[in-house]
């Protein structure tokens, strides 16, 4: 247990396990008062109770932007100001260029980068009203790789988070508001072993430091970039993979 975020208001979206979980796991150990929001109603009702009564839980599905973004104005009203947001709702399905269809296209760009900028617009003027908050991305190894073991939509949508974190930090800096991402490698979670991708098993045979990555090394990560301890780091994406790809 820690007070690193002692006070502070936190919303996950796709908190209802894995990287997401993890994260609130994480943060709620350390002082925040979380609201954790996933499309899994009964996953993240379940997931919030575990961490005790004064964290709430909701149901969100990122890609119905007119409905997640009142439902987040709904949440910051609750909590009575929100410090952090963490955009972690992430869908991946495998598939190849010559197989993808537009719906695999249209749900992983969806989830993954329209997602990601509707969450975080809907918070935007809370956050430089305050002159102050953090904004958490989740980008990925996927989006310097081009996704080869992944998907092509999936490479596209993760790469868009990443410049889409640059563009925010530079329009959010003058109100005190960080905006940084992260971009986590081969990750031993329910998702991705899901997408029973070959790719991902070569790779992770290739990490330089020997074993998957854990979703708590992606929350660990997460708690730096939203305490006090990264105040002089916004605009940045933060390899969390093991040694996989260095630059």
């Amino acid at each position: 247990m820690g007070d690193r975020l002692a006070g502070r208001t936190v919303l996950v979206t796709g908190a209802a396990r894995g990287i997401g979980y993890a994260i609130c796991q994480r943060f709620a150990a350390e002082g925040a008062r979380l609201a954790l929001a996933d499309i899994d109603a009964d996953g993240v009702r379940a997931a919030a109770a575990t961490l005790g009564p004064q964290h709430l839980a909701a149901t969100l599905d990122v890609a119905d932007v007119a409905a997640s973004q009142a439902r987040i104005t709904g949440l910051i009203g609750d909590l009575g100001h929100l410090d952090i947001l963490v955009n972690n709702a992430g869908y991946a399905r495998y598939t190849t260029a010559f197989e993808c269809t537009e719906a695999d296209w249209d749900r992983m760009v969806d989830v993954n980068l329209k997602g990601v900028f509707f969450c975080a617009q809907a918070v935007l003027p809370h956050m430089r009203d305050r002159r102050a908050g953090n904004i958490v991305n989740m980008s990925s190894l996927a989006a310097k790789t081009g996704g080869v073991a992944a998907a092509p939509p999936y490479g596209a949508a993760k790469a868009g988070v990443s410049a889409l974190t640059v563009h925010l930090a530079k329009v959010m800096a003058p109100f005190g508001v960080r905006v940084n991402a992260l971009a986590p490698g081969v990750i031993d979670t329910d998702m991705v072993r899901g997408m029973a991708s070959p790719g991902h098993a070569d790779m992770a045979r290739q990490i330089p430091l020997g074993q998957k990555g854990r979703a708590e090394d992606i929350a660990n990560a997460a708690l730096f970039l939203a305490s006090d301890e990264a105040s002089h780091i916004t605009g940045e994406i933060v390899d969390v993979n093991g040694g996989l790809w260095m630059d």
